[in-house]
Order: structure tokens, then C-alpha cells, then sequence
């Protein structure tokens, strides 16, 4: 193995078990210190903590009940599996850097929100409206491996309008923006997708070719 693929490899590894534990010490922190609902105000009141739990995939998504809950854990799982594979390939291949720590970034974003889906049920009581979660609890968690629901905290609530009446099907309710409330795990999808986007649109060598020859053609 050459200098490069060790740093790469190195510096993917770090990353990922870096954002891991942040990903769960704010989310241990969060369920064991607020109610299901409470809040923190961080920057005035529209970025703020917001203590909120779901069963379902990112940004409060969710999809059915038991059934549901076990098929988006499982595939958390087979994705997470699928992109290590990935990761470690491209890894290999010696990619640029913007490839793999976009790759590194969507994997702890699985990762991060699977070991919740996973354990948190088992290690932690029922978080409610008015009682913090403990963890380890004497009688057990709350639900069984696989059942663990998504710690939520970070809302940004950024504008509040109300929508004329005249407009179709929303009219005269109220909304805001941005009213998605998301982890850090979340987040690192996001981030992940966004520099994978960037570097297959204008750092791939190969689509950085095709342009130059286009504009090429074009001159001549």
C-alpha cells in the first residue's frame, strides 16, 4: 500500500469515527438531558435545539409502523455494508479526495442514525412530554433491537408567514421555514451528496474531458 491510499485511509477513517462520536454524544446528551419537545434556544429563537424523536429515515420521514420501522433499519444496515464496500474500493483506486470524504460523509450518516435504529430502544427509557430518558434503565428500554427510534435536535426556523387566502389548498395557514429538524448524522448526508454531486459535475477528469473537447469543438 503507497503513501496515498494510508493518508486517504487514515483520513477516512478518522473522519468517519470523528463525526461518529459527536453524532452520538450530542444525541445521548440530548435524550438524557431534555423532554421529548424541549428546547434550547442557541441564536435567538431561530436556531435553537428541539428535542424530537422519529421512526422513520431523515428529517423527521417516516414509513408505516412495525413492519416499516424494521425495513428502514434493515436497509441501513445493507446500505451501510454497501458503501464501506464502496468506500474501501474507491479507497483503493487511490480517488480524489473529494470522492472518498464524500462517500466517508454519507456513510456516517447511515452509520450514525443505524446504531440508533438499532440499540437505542434496548439502552434507554421512554423519552416523553414530561420525563427525560434515563440510560441502562433497571427494567429495560423502551423497545427491542431494530425498534430504536432517531434522536432529532437541530431546528432552524429561520421565517413564519401566513399564506394569503387566495392561494390554492394552503391558503390562510401558517408556515415557516426551515421547519425540518435533523442530527448531525442528517446533516452529514447532506453534506456528503452535495460534494459528490460537485466533484462527479466539475472534478471528475473524465467530465472535466468531455467539457474541454465540447468547448473545443465549439471554437473550431
Amino acid at each position: 500500500m503507497d503513501n496515498s491510499i494510508k493518508k486517504k485511509t487514515f483520513i477516512c477513517v478518522g473522519l468517519i469515527a470523528l463525526l461518529l462520536i459527536v453524532d452520538q454524544v450530542v444525541k445521548i446528551w440530548i435524550k438524557t438531558t431534555l423532554p421529548i419537545g424541549g428546547d434550547i434556544p442557541l441564536i435567538g429563537e431561530w436556531c435553537r435545539l428541539h428535542f424530537v424523536e422519529n421512526k422513520g429515515i431523515a428529517f423527521g420521514i417516516s414509513f408505516g409502523d412495525t413492519f416499516g420501522k424494521a425495513f428502514l433499519t434493515l436497509f441501513r444496515l445493507v446500505a451501510s455494508v454497501v458503501i464501506v464496500f464502496i468506500l474501501a474500493h474507491q479507497i483503493k483506486k487511490d480517488a480524489r479526495y473529494t470522492l472518498i470524504i464524500s462517500i466517508a460523509l454519507i456513510l456516517v450518516g447511515a452509520v450514525g442514525n443505524l446504531v440508533d435504529s438499532c440499540f437505542y430502544g434496548m439502552i434507554f427509557s421512554e423519552s416523553t412530554y414530561d420525563q427525560v430518558a434515563t440510560m441502562f434503565p433497571d427494567g429495560g428500554g423502551y423497545a427491542g433491537f431494530l425498534f430504536g427510534k432517531v434522536v432529532d435536535m437541530f431546528y432552524f426556523p429561520m421565517f413564519h408567514w401566513t399564506w394569503p387566502d387566495w392561494v390554492p389548498a394552503v391558503g390562510g395557514q401558517s408556515a415557516e421555514f426551515f421547519n425540518a429538524i435533523f442530527n448531525v448524522a442528517d446533516s452529514c448526508v447532506c453534506v456528503g451528496v452535495a460534494l459528490l454531486i460537485i466533484d462527479q459535475l466539475w472534478l471528475n477528469p473524465e467530465k472535466v474531458k468531455e467539457q474541454d473537447e465540447e468547448s473545443v469543438a465549439n471554437e473550431v
